[in-house]
């Protein structure tokens, strides 16, 4: 569909359709995104506080982008199946912390960022950026909503976390979770790589601390950047001896606040099969469960990314995982 969309803004081009007649036509297309979100989060924004006792709660924002994939762009169909596995009638729902997502100030939803209707309208990858971020503080614009993301690939991770330490007023401690550090300087040439989220990310200033947890494939370039930046590095080769850190870790002192990062491939694919980039040799499910349950502080934001609807089981078994990572977070969340 991408193709198609792209082809057709081609032809626009090559039938000389002035440029101003283009321009008009997207920011129509970009206000009408940026409003249903807004009024979604408004809606959800004015529930919660009409309940009274909420001081945070998970609000769901779907971001289905994959074209910044450097290998398949499956990530961008997660959205809605992740969203049908957290509801999925073949478990309750309630987390094991035990918070109820049936009740509404546990977990709302304000839909997705229309990031293929706004592609095929030809905007470009920098100003499509600008508007997951516009999307991200529309929603933390309604208290006590707090963006928890459905990706997509990582490369959502650069505006999300822009748009949460922009809105806070500054840097955030990241905890990172993955098979790769992501942090090329531009991947294959594409400062908006994947590859490249958490260079943008540091090079900007919108962490303080950057712990990444769950590595096993990387690059000379990887450990370069990482000392550049001061990025914190944990690798699976040496996880038996950092796991009593990494369970037991206390993040956001001094900064403002914890934003929670978990790619699915950071599991081992025993646990998680249905990703873009098989990585053996990596967590297991309850590893990940264990540093999540036991981090302390306070989480601000989160994304949930790279899950590959296209490479799962038939049963759906990255699916469920991936509903289960973000019904964990749900619970972290919200209070």
């Amino acid at each position: 569909f991408g193709k198609m969309g792209i082809h057709y803004l081609q032809r626009l081009n090559a039938a000389n359709v002035p440029k101003e007649i283009l321009e008009k036509g997207q920011n129509r297309v970009i206000e009408a995104s940026l409003t249903l979100i807004r009024e979604r989060a408004k809606l959800k924004g004015e529930l919660l506080r009409a309940l009274g006792g909420v001081v945070a709660s998970a609000s769901l924002l779907g971001v289905p982008l994959g074209h910044n994939s450097s290998f398949l762009q499956g990530p961008a169909f997660a959205p809605p199946r992740i969203r049908e596995a957290i509801w999925c009638g073949s478990t309750n729902s309630t987390t094991e912390e035990g918070k109820d997502l049936c009740d509404p100030r546990v977990l709302t939803d304000v839909g997705d960022v229309p990031v293929q209707e706004l592609r095929d309208c030809g905007v470009e990858d920098g100003r499509l950026m600008s508007i997951i971020t516009e999307s991200v503080k529309l929603v933390m614009d309604e208290d006590p909503l707090r963006p928890l993301v459905l990706g997509g690939d990582h490369s959502i991770s650069f505006p999300v976390v822009r748009a949460v330490s922009e809105k806070l007023g500054g840097p955030v401690d990241i905890l990172h979770l993955d098979a790769h550090p992501d942090i090329y300087h531009a991947f294959e040439g594409n400062v908006y790589s994947h590859a490249s989220s958490f260079a943008r990310i540091m090079e900007s200033g919108y962490a303080r601390r950057l712990l990444q947890v769950g590595i096993r494939s990387i690059t000379k370039e990887g450990r370069d950047q990482a000392k550049k930046f001061g990025v914190e590095q944990y690798e699976m080769r040496t996880f038996s001896r950092d796991r009593d850190f990494l369970e037991n870790l206390k993040l956001g002192e001094g900064a403002k606040g914890v934003y929670v990062s978990v790619d699915a491939d950071c599991l081992d694919p025993a646990f998680a099969p249905g990703v873009s980039h098989i990585e053996p040799g990596g967590l297991s499910f309850r590893d990940v469960l264990n540093i999540l349950h036991n981090l302390e502080g306070e989480i601000v934001g989160a994304d949930v990314v790279e899950f590959n609807p296209q490479r799962d089981t038939v049963d759906g078994m990255t699916a469920m995982v991936a509903a289960k990572l973000v019904r964990e977070l749900t619970a972290k969340i919200s209070k």
